[in-house]
């Protein structure tokens, strides 16, 4: 399953930003923001993150674009057959890529019905328009407390899909008053978007 493997490793921990299309290191902007309630399990956790970067080379026969950030980071990136508008690009031009990333977590009350999902959306500009592209995947899976270990202050997760984590908590969370067999829903939303930057 796609999603746990990225949601075990950040759990009720805010998210680290990605830089996906590099191919080596780069540094975005990112912006990141926890909305959590003091004695409560769980909450919401947002990075976003913004390159912004110039085309270099184009390889028309592969689709390939050399890029160099604004900090000097190069990497190249393939545009595959939906971007319609390929033909457009030139050398100078200028892109934003943006990749936002939301979880948010909570405990299932008792009784309560929750549906794993999953949902994936790609749109691309028109034809004529300015190159660009956009995804969202969206993911709901749940979990079930496994094990509390008081002492460390963790918990085991077990997913549906069979594999466990444990996962750290948070100090303000009283673990007195949860038990094994509790149930988690975590719902797990990317947005990635690359749009040209009007000169």
């Amino acid at each position: 399953m796609k999603i746990s493997r990225k949601l075990i490793l950040t759990a009720l921990l805010p998210l680290t930003a990605l830089a996906a299309m590099s191919c080596s290191p780069i540094s975005p902007e990112t912006t990141s923001f926890d909305k959590i309630t003091p004695g409560t399990p769980g909450g919401e956790y947002v990075d976003t993150s913004t390159i912004s970067a110039t085309v270099t080379a184009i390889n028309v026969k592969t689709r390939k674009v050399a890029m160099v950030t604004d900090q000097g980071k190069k990497f190249s990136a393939k545009a595959g057959p939906e971007v319609a508008n390929f033909s457009q690009i030139r050398i100078g031009d200028r892109f934003n890529v943006e990749l936002t990333e939301e979880i948010a977590i909570r405990m299932i009350k008792p009784g309560e019905k929750i549906k794993e999902s999953g949902e994936i959306t790609i749109g691309v500009a028109a034809l004529g328009s300015k190159p660009g592209t956009m995804s969202t995947e969206t993911y709901q899976i749940t979990a079930t407390v496994v094990s509390i270990d008081k002492k460390n202050r963790n918990a085991t997760l077990k997913f549906s899909d069979g594999t466990t984590r444990k996962v750290a908590v948070r100090p303000d969370i009283d673990l007195n008053k949860h038990k094994v067999g509790e149930k988690v829903v975590i719902r797990f939303t990317e947005f990635f978007a690359i749009s040209m930057i009007a000169p």
